[in-house]
């Protein structure tokens, strides 16, 4: 399980797995928009992580520059370069 310290968002926290294919799983915010945050993790659960960052990198939240679906394409590109 990995951990992401998110930045500019409400939410403050995600929590998720890449398998040895690079597929997304168990991803879960902590605080945050509770209803869209578990969509998200449903919609993203084994995708492909670089498909899962193409689709959400950029998405702003209201005025702020990043949102939390942005903050998950963060913390995967993070974690797959890492590899």
């Amino acid at each position: 399980m990995y951990e992401y310290i998110t930045k500019g968002t409400c939410a403050v926290k995600i929590n998720f797995d890449i398998d040895s294919e690079g597929k997304v799983h168990n991803v879960s915010f902590l605080r945050g928009c509770n209803g869209n945050l578990k969509a998200i993790g449903k919609l993203v659960e084994g995708m492909d992580a670089k498909r899962v960052i193409e689709i959400l990198e950029g998405n702003t939240c209201g005025m702020k520059t990043t949102s939390c679906a942005d903050q998950l394409a963060k913390a995967l590109k993070e974690r797959i370069e890492v590899k």
